[in-house]
């Protein structure tokens, strides 16, 4: 088997090649943005492509050009069915739904007046959120009925841009505070305030749907479980300072005593119906301590990941010892 890698200077694709450099598979690097892509795909069995929800180009024809090489019969990375919901908080709800996936509960209204009903005959606070967007971007927690009756006016009036420039500065500084983001990178992130990215120009910004979810108070953090074909691994996210919010904010716990193994079996049997090679969850729990799934996603940012102990099988056995995710998921296309 040959494999075609898209490389970027950030995500998988590194590991990759480095994989098939040590076992000496076939490989090579391709240009996914190039006219000719289907072309230079035409002596490979297999795509990798770990693409990403806020690059712009991405956005623009990523999920289109994997679903029609796997159309043709050409296997890849992300498959479909991993693929279709991702940077999709829309889409993920009614496959949760379908799928009878233990969820937060989340409404999505297309008209003004159906979601101004609802918002007189619901209880606050409610989580806003816009379907794509990742790290808690575009995630707004509503307190109040008035609240929440001027965001839908927004929803369907001009709409909320896909990149929110101030949440972004705020969210760099953290970063900044954390040693986790060079005082270069802060600056470009006050840049942004003042000049538009392309990602912004790209897509535009979000309206004609309002999406709410359930708040479910008193979580301090979330479980993030990624599951790649028969192994789990998970991590602990705590909020951020005074806020709900978990995923992006950078504290993260490893010890296995901390994750509910209910979390790691929810996800085996939700990767299992969805038929996906990989998939991030993410999960908090209910007043009566239940799991329930908030979103999922294809990718991941796999640094992050490094310090896991060990990961599940899907026995639930544990097994010890550090590994490398981003191989898994190679290994993983290179055996079916």
């Amino acid at each position: 088997m040959k494999i075609g890698i898209h490389k970027s200077t950030w995500g998988f694709s590194t590991e990759w090649i480095n994989y098939c450099e040590k076992a000496n598979i076939p490989y090579k690097i391709v240009n996914c943005y190039d006219t000719d892509i289907v072309e230079q795909l035409s002596d490979c069995d297999l795509l990798m492509w770990h693409h990403h929800h806020s690059d712009a180009k991405d956005v623009l024809f990523a999920k289109g050009l994997l679903f029609a090489l796997e159309q043709a019969g050409k296997k890849v990375f992300p498959e479909f069915n991993a693929n279709w919901h991702f940077d999709d908080k829309v889409g993920q709800k009614y496959l949760l739904e379908a799928l009878q996936a233990p969820m937060a509960k989340t409404w999505v209204f297309y008209e003004k007046k159906e979601a101004l009903k609802w918002i007189e005959q619901t209880a606050f606070p409610k989580v806003f959120k816009l379907r794509g967007g990742a790290g808690s971007t575009n995630v707004k927690l509503i307190q109040t009925k008035n609240q929440a009756k001027k965001f839908v006016k927004k929803a369907f009036g001009n709409g909320f841009p896909a990149y929110d420039k101030w949440n972004d500065l705020k969210e760099q500084y953290l970063r900044f505070t954390q040693k986790r983001l060079s005082y270069i990178d802060l600056l470009k992130s006050i840049r942004r305030v003042f000049v538009s990215t392309r990602f912004a120009k790209t897509v535009g910004n979000h309206k004609g749907y309002v999406y709410f979810q359930e708040f479910i108070p008193n979580n301090d953090s979330d479980i993030r479980v990624i599951t790649i074909g028969g192994k789990a691994f998970a991590i602990k996210r705590m909020t951020r300072p005074n806020d709900f919010r978990a995923s992006g904010g950078g504290v993260i716990k490893f010890e296995k005593d901390l994750i509910d193994e209910r979390c790691i079996q929810i996800a085996f049997e939700t990767s299992k119906k969805m038929n996906a090679s990989v998939v991030a969850y993410d999960f908090v729990f209910d007043t009566n301590q239940n799991p329930l799934i908030v979103e999922i996603n294809y990718g991941f940012a796999h640094q992050a990941y490094w310090d896991c102990p060990g990961y599940w099988d899907k026995n639930l056995n544990w097994h010890e010892g550090k590994f490398n995710q981003v191989e898994w998921i190679l290994e993983e296309f290179l055996k079916n």
